[in-house]
């Protein structure tokens, strides 16, 4: 029996900016700071890699991805054209698996 995965757990742009923060002036080691707010201390180093990256830019999408109405009609299309292809490589390979049990 194979258990379902939790979702990941979401947090705000501030709270990632406050941890960050709390991180950097805190005199104490990254991990009691991140055992404290109930974090892995691998995802504080995220966050601080992602704000010197990006400044005030970071964390401003979901998940990384750009959603569906925000992609460029060429992103789009490129990928119905990937599941189109891949469809009719399907389609060539039932059609030869009928046709042997035609013979």
């Amino acid at each position: 029996m194979t258990a379902k995965r939790r979702p990941y757990k979401q947090y705000t742009k501030e709270f990632k900016e406050e941890a960050v923060r709390l991180m950097q002036s805190s005199d104490k080691p990254a991990s009691e700071v991140a055992m404290e707010l109930g974090i892995r201390r691998n995802q504080l180093y995220k966050w601080r890699d992602q704000i010197q990256a990006k400044g005030e830019a970071a964390f401003a999408g979901h998940r990384g991805r750009p959603k569906k109405e925000d992609q460029s009609e060429m992103t789009t299309l490129r990928q119905e054209n990937e599941r189109l292809k891949e469809e009719i490589e399907i389609l060539k390979k039932a059609a030869a698996y009928f046709a042997k049990e035609l013979k």
